[in-house]
């Protein structure tokens, strides 16, 4: 069995027992004081060169279309954070829950459409059959975790939105455009995690 899950449980573990400076928000650009929980998924697949699995949204959703996200959404009553993730991923991926080996949750992210959104790592097994939902998945694909959690892989960029200059992060990769909210958790899991602090043979693409 692949040493990856236990790899990056220490990662995990040591990145986030102390405090971190820059953590990226945009919940002062919500318009609501009531912001609602949410969870997404940050599955990393277990291969020789460690991939993350990532969807793109369909373009008539209402929040956030045709971006690149990870499985996810809002909470149901009674869930906890990890089991939304969960259930999330198996309703757009089919991907079956008892394969996941959840590592944690990472810092929330308060989004300016209004969620607050709580990551959660897991390893996942390669190659599985997932079947993306029609409604809530136009196309899925696997990046490389060591280009995602490399800072210089992202540029920065800047946009007038609601009323103000707006500073984001964006990465091209086969073909695909990551930006806004999943760039912005990636980039607070990579001030957490540094894939060389515990395995110099991880490098960026």
């Amino acid at each position: 069995m692949s040493d990856l899950f236990d790899h990056l449980c220490a990662l995990f573990a040591d990145g986030h027992s102390r405090e971190v400076e820059g953590l990226l928000s945009d919940g002062k650009l919500a318009e609501t004081d009531r912001m609602t929980p949410a969870a997404v998924l940050m599955a990393v697949v277990d291969r020789p060169e460690p991939t993350v699995l990532l969807t793109q949204r369909p373009n008539n959703m209402r929040d956030h279309p045709g971006q690149v996200a990870f499985p996810g959404g809002k909470l149901d009553p009674g869930e906890d954070s990890v089991t939304a993730a969960l259930r999330e991923a198996e309703e757009e991926l089919a991907l079956p829950r008892d394969v996941v080996r959840v590592i944690g949750t990472s810092d929330l992210y308060e989004t300016g459409t209004g969620f607050t959104v709580t990551p959660v790592m897991a390893v996942i097994p390669p190659d599985l059959p997932l079947v993306p939902s029609p409604s809530e998945v136009a196309a899925w694909f696997e990046a490389p975790l060591a280009m995602l959690l490399e800072p210089a892989s992202w540029s920065e960029q800047e946009i007038f939105w609601k009323g103000r200059m707006r500073r984001y992060f964006e990465l091209e990769y086969d073909g695909f455009r990551i930006w806004g909210v999943t760039a912005a958790i990636l980039i607070n899991l990579s001030k957490r995690i540094d894939l060389r602090k515990f395995n110099p043979d991880f490098r960026s693409p």
